[in-house]
């Protein structure tokens, strides 16, 4: 049976799913019992599942994310909800010098299967520190796999695979995206990280969207239709493990692509697949591989100010334009 339910939903359902199938799960984080979290999304937890297994912590990023890190070498299965993924910072040697590395330095004989539910985005108006896009962080650490639901089915799909998983994960959620619906399966299902998925075929050129810009390039590709351009839209669904075939098969196929993330532009997410695009596939392309991310500023408070730092659809169509005329977009 098929369901329209919203992304905060899915990732509810997931996180009640797995607590129930397994009882080593549990969930910790700052908010995350009574409050259900500022965002809502584990609202009824806290009633199903008691305060041993969903449990308040105080605004102390570091002490629980170690607390979590310990637990998961030691047999349970966390699920860290950090509020917001500006407070990445907080966590860093936690996450990327004990849970990346354990495994690695026992010989094999550890491992510390935790996932971190965190969020990016801008245009929420939440100003410079609690804003940012840092995925691009993260997935430049060996031992830690990356997800980047791009819908309610992803979340809850990708979110099932990760606490399952026996290896450390960060699952990013767009904040604009959490009332968003999508069609969500009612029976179990799960989503394998490392597949992308192929959201539109097109022949002209390929989009490939780093999570809510998936909403992004459905719309440039709509408006690119108005000019007999079609496009081919590539979620890679996770960054660590990469789906390299995926992106280089459409790539091989339309000769032309544009990488769309809300990170950060610089040493980002786009110039990652972009370098890997021009070294495995560079005698298909047709024009220069185009990146698309965040201006390279901090976010700022001003709603103006603050729209001018994304890509949005109407830029991205543009620029999809211009690289099926031949047009140079980074001129000298």
């Amino acid at each position: 049976m098929m369901r329209n339910i919203t992304f905060s939903q899915a990732v509810n359902e997931a996180i009640a799913e797995e607590m129930r199938r397994d009882a080593s799960v549990f969930l910790i984080g700052e908010d995350v019992a009574e409050a259900g979290t500022p965002f809502k999304i584990t609202s009824g937890l806290v009633e199903e599942f008691g305060t041993d297994r969903v449990i308040d912590t105080p605004i102390s990023e570091p002490g629980f994310m170690g607390l979590a890190v310990g637990a998961a070498m030691t047999g349970s299965r966390p699920i860290v909800d950090l509020m917001f993924g500006d407070f990445l910072f907080l966590i860093m040697d936690q996450l990327c010098n004990q849970a990346a590395k354990t495994h690695y330095m026992s010989g094999g004989k550890l491992n510390v299967p935790l996932v971190v539910r965190t969020n990016l985005g801008a245009t929420r108006r939440s100003a410079a520190q609690h804003s940012q896009s840092l995925h691009a962080l993260v997935s430049h650490i060996p031992g830690l796999k990356v997800a980047m639901p791009s819908s309610a089915y992803e979340a809850k799909g990708l979110l099932k695979t990760a606490i399952r998983d026996d290896n450390p994960v960060v699952i990013f959620e767009d904040k604009l995206m959490y009332q968003d619906k999508a069609i969500v399966p009612e029976e179990e299902y799960l989503i394998p990280l490392g597949e992308a998925n192929t959201l539109e075929e097109g022949r002209d050129i390929t989009l490939v969207c780093i999570s809510s810009m998936r909403q992004v390039c459905e719309k440039a590709a709509g408006l690119l239709k108005e000019h007999n351009i079609t496009a081919e839209i590539i979620d890679p669904r996770t960054l660590v493990p990469l789906d390299e075939k995926a992106l280089l098969q459409s790539v091989k196929k339309t000769g032309r692509v544009i990488i769309v993330d809300e990170g950060h532009q610089n040493f980002g997410v786009t110039a990652e697949i972009a370098s890997r695009i021009g070294e495995k596939a560079f005698y298909h392309l047709d024009a220069p591989v185009t990146r698309m991310g965040a201006m390279d500023v901090p976010v700022p408070f001003s709603p103006v100010l603050e729209d001018l730092t994304v890509p949005t659809a109407e830029k991205v169509a543009m620029n999809a334009r211009r690289l099926v005329a031949g047009e140079l977009i980074h001129e000298l």
